[in-house]
Formats: C-alpha cells, structure tokens, sequence
C-alpha cells in the first residue's frame, strides 16, 4: 500500500521507516500552512498506521499512550486520525520522531558492549518509566531492545540521546486483566518475547509488574555483553527455551565484565520468586544507577540504520480448549526477530 505524500489534515506521511504484525511506520511532518493556533504538532514525527478493520492493537496502543502523557520517559503521543487514502480508511497514530532509533540499533552498531557508564544512564531512563508505568497500574509486558528508543535530549546543546519506552501493544492494565481472569478462569494470556520471559509469566501465565523488572535484567546484560541473556544453543527451539525459562533452575548469565555494582544490580532483576524481585522504585536508588553517574561522551549514533519494527512476541491464548499460538509475530517457531523482517534501508525507530 503506497501511501506517501498522503496524511492527515496538519501533516503529510512521508517515507516507510518500518514495519511490524500489525502496523507501518513512516516519517510524517506538519502541514506548513496549518493554522498555527491550532497545530500543536512537531516538524517531524513518525505516524503509525493500519488499515481502520486490522487497528484494534494500534488503538489499544494510542488509548494507553494517552495515561502516560507527560512522561518524559515514555515516547510522546500528539494525537491520532483516521484518514481515507486509495479508498480505504486508515487509522493514525502520531509519535515522536526517535532520531537515534532503537536500543537494539545502537547495540547492533556498537558491536555490542556499550560503555557501562552509557548503560547505566539508559537503565536510570527506562526505570524511570517503568516506575511510572507501574505506578498508573500497568504492565509493558514486552520489554526488549527492539522496544526502547533513542531520542534527542531536548535539554542538551550536544548530540545527546535519552532512551524512552515504546512499544505497547501487549501492555495490559493489571486491574482490568485480574477481573477478566476472575471472570473467565478458562481465558489465559501469555504475551512478550521468550528471550525477555520472565518464569512466572511462562509457569503460570502470570505477567505483573515484576515480569518487566526481570525483562529489563535481560536488556541490561544484553548492553553490556551484546548477546542476548540466555545463552541459547543454535538448535534451541522456543518450546525448550520457553521450558528452560519456566521449569528450570537456571538464570540469564551475568557478563563477567561487569562492574560490582552490575552484577549486584542483575542478582536484584533475575529472581526467580517474583515477590522477592527488587521493584522499579527500589531498583532507582541501587548504586548502578545512581544520579552521580554521567556518560562523559555522547554516543555517536546513525540516521540511517537498519531496524526491525518491534513484533516479535508471543502471544498464546487458550479459550474452550482451543490453542493459538504464535512466535515472533508469525507462525514461525524461530525465536529470532531477524526472521521475522528485513530491514528497511531508512528505518531509525522502532515502536
């Protein structure tokens, strides 16, 4: 579907940046002649979008973003629109442009094991929003790389990014979803990416705020390592990973090259009993990421790097006995994203 040069009443969509299971990314900037009353929205923006009748994942996206307006840890959201383009309805949702794209992006283009000084400052950011999250009464429920975005601080006269919180589409309210369960005990919900399954989440279908503390543990080790957290053999399916996760004994590994502090900080995310996982608001005064804590070098980071939109997850329901199950987005069994997408030449953000 070629919808370039198309858009809304005070923006035009611009060049495909992403795609993911449910939805396309494109560039988009603000109408020039728009009444400047009344335009509230950026130069440049990224617009998501879907066809109105395959929405429903997008809109539950929009209608969470609105709870979190004025976090400034969460990517922004500056409205949505519904717009009929070659004779189809199109739903919109415009975001904020993330110029240093995603978290994996950069852990890709580093080639792997970012500064520990940098990682420390991106895990401050993300706690913070994850604090925030948790505090309104919801869950992300898919925490990765793929789902943190790099965006230009607007506080600083350098090239400095801050990473912000994207990606969600499996979020769900706590509240909402413990009187669904109570109502319908048959119904259960597992969502995410195995790589960043917690073992309750797996076990017992259980996915609370502490399943996003275990999900950061894994990105924190990924930073520092550049591999993910569970050393998986090639021949791994996610059926077995899913059981190592659930099942097993074992934890992610912790690199070896991280300082005291991390290790330390690690042992708090990856607990098994997920009552005695630290939570976001006691993690944000451990000394791995304290305040004093600065990266003394911006990182360098391209425009125009290769991304995969986020849609690797799982999502596996079970109603009257019927199962559906699927991996990274499609039926593939492969838990690897890389799978799932190829890249697009000018994609630098990934929600």
């Amino acid at each position: 579907m070629d919808r370039q040069s198309q858009g809304g009443g005070m923006w035009m969509r611009g060049d495909t940046i992403g795609r993911g299971s449910f939805s396309t990314v494109s560039l988009a900037t603000a109408k020039q002649k728009s009444n400047k009353r009344r335009n509230h929205l950026p130069p440049l923006m990224a617009v998501k979008w879907a066809e109105v009748s395959r929405s429903s994942t997008l809109q539950k996206e929009r209608e969470i973003l609105t709870r979190f307006e004025g976090c400034p840890h969460i990517l922004r959201c500056f409205g949505d629109e519904i717009t009929t383009e070659n004779g189809e309805l199109t739903y919109n949702v415009l975001l904020e442009y993330a110029s240093g794209g995603t978290l994996a992006s950069r852990i890709k283009n580093f080639s792997g094991r970012l500064p520990e000084a940098e990682v420390r400052r991106y895990t401050r950011s993300i706690l913070q929003g994850l604090s925030h999250i948790h505090d309104h009464g919801y869950v992300h429920c898919d925490i990765k790389p793929q789902n943190i975005v790099l965006v230009l601080s607007s506080s600083s006269s350098s090239d400095d990014y801050v990473t912000k919180i994207a990606g969600f589409g499996s979020a769900k309210n706590t509240m909402k979803e413990q009187r669904k369960r109570k109502k319908e005990q048959r119904y259960l919900n597992l969502r995410g990416t195995p790589l960043y399954m917690s073992p309750e989440s797996v076990s017992r279908k259980e996915q609370e705020a502490p399943s996003d503390i275990w999900a950061l543990g894994c990105v924190v080790a990924e930073m520092i390592s550049g591999k993910p957290a569970w050393n998986c053999k090639p021949d791994m399916d996610v059926d077995e990973l899913l059981y190592l996760i659930g099942s097993g004994r074992e934890l992610p590994e912790t690199p070896s090259e991280m300082s005291k502090e991390g290790k330390d900080f690690l042992k708090r995310c990856f607990v098994r009993t997920s009552n005695f996982r630290w939570t976001a608001a006691m993690l944000l005064h451990h000394p791995f990421v304290s305040e004093s804590v600065r990266v003394q070098t911006a990182p360098k980071l391209s425009n125009d790097t290769n991304v995969q939109l986020a849609g690797s997850y799982v999502e596996e329901s079970t109603l009257g006995g019927q199962k559906r199950r699927r991996i990274n987005g499609s039926d593939d069994r492969s838990i690897s994203d890389e799978k799932l997408v190829k890249p697009v030449p000018k994609a630098s953000i990934n929600y």
